[in-house]
């Protein structure tokens, strides 16, 4: 889809998944616009229109570290949920925000309806690039932060913080990202498998800590 955007000159490119309820995007110059793209340019437009509730817009822990330093420069923050549209959803409810969604391109406009609606999220960000310009330019200054996930099997689920070698592990990965990445360790709701994500600045400290955690959770857990 992106290659064909460019190749015809194309305003926009629209993706999306199986049931329609998630969209992902191409500007014109081919560039992919997730759900974090997607947020911050309808964010922006929403506050400059006064339409945007409490200055707020709610994401996961998936949600970029790029999307929540582009936000702050806009004076809007990102409050963030645990993975799953439903969460995100709570969470908009209870304080009272109007825009939400996921990475993955599960946008909840909630003046117009409780659920992600890729097609509704197709025509927001169509008549945006109408109004304000180009998709290129509304996320011009979204750095990306690399990101890493890797899943590991396991044969139980005590709590992470509880096996000694993953908790030093975690607490010299987060001491050295500071404030320039993040760490998340969880398990998957559904499968027998302990997720480790790293996000930094650098690819190198990404690769190194992931690593490493996953090691660790291996040696200690690992089916």
């Amino acid at each position: 889809m992106q290659k064909r955007v460019v190749e015809t000159g194309a305003a926009l490119g629209i993706a999306f998944d199986g049931d329609a309820d998630r969209a992902i995007f191409s500007s014109a110059s081919g560039k992919r616009v997730d759900g974090d793209g997607v947020l911050l340019a309808a964010g922006r437009y929403l506050k400059s229109t006064g339409k945007l509730k409490g200055s707020v817009i709610v994401g996961t822990t998936m949600a970029n570290l790029g999307l929540e330093r582009a936000l702050e420069k806009s004076g809007l923050k990102l409050v963030r949920t645990d993975v799953g549209d439903r969460y995100v959803l709570e969470e908009m409810q209870r304080i009272g925000a109007n825009l939400g969604g996921e990475q993955s391109g599960h946008i909840l406009f909630l003046d117009d309806a409780t659920t992600g609606d890729g097609m509704l999220t197709a025509v927001k960000i169509a008549s945006l690039i109408s109004i304000a310009g180009p998709l290129d330019g509304l996320v011009a200054d979204l750095k990306v932060f690399p990101q890493k996930i890797v899943n590991v099997r396991v044969q139980s689920k005590p709590p992470l913080a509880s096996l000694p070698e993953v908790a030093r592990l975690l607490g010299e990965a987060e001491r050295a990202l500071g404030n320039s990445g993040r760490v998340i360790l969880r398990y998957s709701g559904t499968e027998s498998l302990a997720r480790v994500m790293i996000e930094a600045e650098h690819e190198e400290d990404v690769r190194r800590w992931t690593e490493s955690l996953a090691s660790a959770i291996r040696s200690a857990i690992g089916s």
